[in-house]
């Protein structure tokens, strides 16, 4: 058996609405996965650096405030200046033009409030490049 997938799941600010992210681990570990939870009111410098520490195959980043945007800005900005190229995924409340500023600076998947959680395991598979099948 390959080594099992291993995702961060990051909490970013004041954001103290964590069902969305609490389900997610839950998720996640039920498909076989190993999940690593920062808990809530962390910069996004130092989720950058947990990922690193964990090993992890994928960030993703839950956030209710509708600060997507600028969250992943400076997710990505962590990650060039710590010389690191994890993928990323956010979910959470965000517009259709939230989600192509994501895209446009490299996020990897940008989940809504209405993704099924079926759709989001298939897309971390997808963005850490596993065929379930194989998993």
């Amino acid at each position: 058996m390959p080594r099992k997938i291993r995702v961060l799941i990051g909490k970013v600010g004041c954001d103290i609405h964590e069902r969305g992210a609490l389900t997610l681990i839950n998720v996640l570990r039920n498909a076989g996965m190993e999940v690593i939870y920062t808990g809530r009111y962390q910069s996004e410098e130092n989720i950058v650096k947990a990922a690193i520490a964990e090993d992890v195959d994928v960030i993703t980043i839950s956030d209710l405030t509708g600060g997507l945007v600028v969250i992943s800005k400076k997710i990505m900005e962590a990650m060039a200046q710590l010389e690191v190229d994890i993928p990323v995924m956010c979910g959470g409340l965000m517009t259709e033009e939230d989600k192509t500023q994501m895209a446009t600076m490299g996020i990897r998947a940008c989940m809504g409030t209405d993704s099924a959680v079926d759709d989001c395991v298939a897309k971390v598979f997808e963005v850490v490049g596993v065929q379930p099948e194989d998993y």
